[in-house]
């Protein structure tokens, strides 16, 4: 099944790209897996692999495995993280003076593998709209590898996989929170939650009043997404909800206000600890004793760009 998918020419050559790059994460969390399964240092090794191994599983091979069993894999794995046990294994941290000569020695230029990453993705995005930005985030990853084995020789494929291990111990199962909440959305436009938040909106937005509609439209986007912790979740629960029948049914731009009730659903990912990736993962990966300390710092802003965003789409309706 694998073969027929590669080789199959009715599908895209971006999907299949994207599933290599799924492919290779799987092997990268079974590595992980493995690791620390193996690690008798680690009082938690029996979850923590047990963990890593059926995410990986999901994420490489999940396409061609059946519903049943991906939701099985998916149960088993949320078993270790709901009893605590994914922890960290051990592992051999970097010397902070060997950090800090390599530091010196390429000062600036040190942040040129990061943003190789972000560049991809946006010439992907312009360039080649038919492989897609994630095509070219993996593909930024690929050059961002490259480029340190080339200014760094001490830096081997096993210190790429090595890292990534720390940092996905590091972050644990909070890794996996994006995803989730990205089909929960799917499931919840599904099963008619948009259309139980019509009903209820309903009674309170004036019959054909727009300008009340939009107001309503994004402030409930980002109360949304804070729920959700994913405004691309969000947005298609409270669009079948809200914006479709009060503010898009009365003639309202659906560029315009589809752009920028993603942007007022960003406001909310700014204020929630749902949206892990953006405001849990920075406070595990800096050390920060402060857990909220990522969110407590950005919820005025936030406030000031939703508020905005609503005048923005009042004007320009």
């Amino acid at each position: 099944m694998i073969t027929f998918f590669f080789s199959d020419p009715k599908i895209a050559l971006g999907a299949k790209l994207l599933e290599l790059l799924f492919i290779l994460m799987g092997f990268v969390c079974f590595f992980t897996g493995i690791k620390n399964l193996t690690d008798k240092e680690n009082k938690a090794n029996i979850g923590t692999g047990v963990f890593w191994i059926a995410l990986s599983i999901v994420l490489a091979f999940g396409r061609w495995i059946p519903n049943l069993i991906n939701g099985i894999l998916v149960l088993i794995m949320t078993l270790p993280a709901i009893l605590r046990q994914v922890k960290p294994g051990q592992s051999k941290p970097v010397d902070p003076a060997y950090s800090d000569a390599w530091s010196k020695k390429f000062n600036m230029a040190i942040f040129i593998p990061a943003l190789s990453i972000g560049i991809f993705a946006l010439l992907f995005a312009i360039f080649l709209p038919k492989l897609g930005a994630l095509v070219g985030i993996g593909f930024g990853v690929i050059v961002a590898i490259v480029t340190l084995m080339l200014m760094n020789h001490d830096n081997k494929v096993s210190t790429f996989f090595n890292d990534t291990r720390r940092m996905l111990d590091i972050v644990g199962p909070l890794s996996m929170l994006p995803m989730l909440l990205a089909s929960l959305g799917a499931i919840f436009t599904k099963a008619g939650v948009g259309d139980v938040i019509a009903k209820y909106v309903g009674m309170i937005i004036p019959q054909g009043n727009v300008s009340i509609g939009i107001v309503v439209f994004a402030i409930a986007m980002a109360l949304f997404t804070m729920v959700m912790g994913n405004a691309f979740a969000a947005i298609t629960v409270i669009t079948v909800g809200i914006g479709a029948p009060f503010v898009l049914a009365l003639g309202a731009n659906p560029v315009v206000i589809g752009m920028l009730a993603l942007t007022c659903g960003y406001c909310g990912t700014l204020c929630t600890p749902m949206a892990a990736n953006f405001n849990i993962v920075p406070v595990a990966l800096l050390d920060m004793k402060d857990r909220f300390g990522v969110i407590k710092r950005q919820y005025i802003p936030a406030m000031f760009i939703l508020a905005f965003q609503i005048v923005y789409m009042l004007l320009f309706k």
